[in-house]
């Protein structure tokens, strides 16, 4: 039988909150994005494209779809998934409002930075302010997601 020291005890409890952060992460970006993805595809989202991929666009400049789409989902579920994971090992319980507060956080930093990247300016206002309230939705359903399954017991 295997005796752990509490720092051990301590790094393994620290593994498991940031792969189920990550775990969690995913899963709320993917309930996000499906959203959204929706949204664009049927016309009512005011996004002219889903943000992930007009990032990826920009990147690649010139780049095959697939690629773009590739990197697209990739770097989204990855970015959603290591946000869950911050969340997840900094905090105890993950609430629904802990969530709520990194959904807002997560919103503001693209709006204040993605969006001009990709020259929509802030807020989306070089397109359409309905942009912002969009993506707050959005971001809202991810905090909530990942607020709501992390620590459910």
């Amino acid at each position: 039988m295997a005796s752990y020291s509490r720092s051990e005890e301590r790094t393994q409890a620290t593994s498991g909150r940031l792969a189920a952060g990550f775990g969690w992460g995913v899963v709320a970006t993917l309930a996000m994005s499906v959203l959204m993805v929706i949204g664009v595809t049927t016309g009512i989202s005011p996004m002219p494209s889903p943000i992930p991929e007009a990032i990826a666009s920009k990147i690649l400049s010139g780049a095959p779809q697939p690629l773009i789409l590739l990197l697209a989902v990739t770097s989204h579920l990855a970015y959603g998934g290591v946000w869950g994971s911050i969340l997840g090992s900094l905090t105890r319980p993950v609430t629904i409002w802990k969530g709520v507060g990194l959904g807002v956080f997560l919103w503001l930093l693209m709006q204040v930075t993605v969006l001009p990247f990709l020259g929509w300016g802030l807020f989306g206002a070089g397109v359409t302010l309905k942009i912002a309230g969009a993506t707050l939705i959005l971001h809202l359903i991810y905090g909530t997601t990942l607020g709501w399954l992390m620590d459910r017991k």
